[in-house]
């Protein structure tokens, strides 16, 4: 799929100090609308960081990060989801006592703009506002293929549906951009190839654009358009799949000799 080269999402000299920790090192990247383009590096490289920081769960000590022209290191978290950024998160974050439908009905929070009031007494214009939300979730119960499960409790769903759900959750704010943290975390084999296959769909169906951190590079590879590796807070390179999978900084970050990164993928759950 061609992508617009105009970046959504620009980071520059991003850095981020915890204490005398230095997690994130004057990182610069940009992300173009309509690409998936993903975080690679071994573990405590600051790829999550990187997304707390675009999703303002942490503030920069230093650098900027502009969203469609705007910048967000002034913004509330809230401001930014409204803004059009969703995201996932690597251990899952839903409500177990409530069903896949309420679940993926609080992602449309960001969208009410009725009042207390007339939520309250239920009036035209809220019943209008509920009504467009159902309809909006049940696209994507439908285009995820969750109906079987619309009306289950999280905490009777498998892992690998629970991930499929958050996903759902995300894709119900209607993000512009989407961030995925390690979706394939805690998946087998044959999930992770489904979860592929939603991301390349949800970037060509939806037009949406995906920052993703991941570790497998099965996946990386079959859904990236560009990767950026880090290690220690800082970029040691980016480019395509695979032109990334041989730079040798990156084979040194990830297994200490000069090995072929191709074959590296997290074993079946």
């Amino acid at each position: 799929m061609s992508t617009d080269t105009t970046p959504l999402l620009s980071a520059r000299d991003l850095s981020v100090r915890f204490g005398g920790v230095l997690a994130v090192n004057q990182v610069s990247f940009d992300v173009r609308r309509g690409e998936v383009f993903t975080l690679i590096g071994p573990n405590g490289a600051g790829k999550t960081t990187v997304f707390n920081l675009i999703s303002r769960i942490y503030t920069p000590t230093g650098g900027s990060i502009h969203f469609d022209g705007i910048e967000l290191t002034q913004r509330a978290a809230h401001e930014v989801a409204s803004m059009g950024v969703a995201r996932t998160f690597q251990n899952i974050e839903l409500f177990e006592h409530a069903s896949v439908l309420q679940n993926l009905l609080i992602g449309r929070h960001t969208h009410r703009r009725s009042g207390f009031w007339a939520d309250l007494m239920f009036t035209a214009s809220a019943r209008k506002a509920a009504l467009h939300d159902r309809e909006q979730v049940e696209r994507v119960i439908d285009f995820l293929d969750l109906q079987h499960h619309r009306d289950t409790l999280i905490a009777g769903l498998p892992y690998g549906v629970r991930k499929v759900v958050e996903l759902a959750r995300a894709l119900c704010v209607e993000p512009q951009l989407l961030l995925l943290d390690e979706p394939s975390s805690g998946l087998n084999v044959e999930e992770t190839d489904d979860m592929a296959f939603w991301i390349d769909d949800i970037r060509r169906e939806y037009g949406i654009t995906v920052l993703m951190v991941e570790h497998d590079m099965s996946l990386v590879s079959k859904v990236s358009d560009r990767v950026l590796a880090m290690n220690q807070g800082e970029v040691l390179a980016q480019g395509s799949p695979a032109e990334v999978q041989v730079h040798p900084g990156v084979i040194e970050a990830y297994l200490g000799s000069t090995h072929d990164l191709s074959s590296l993928r997290r074993p079946s759950a």
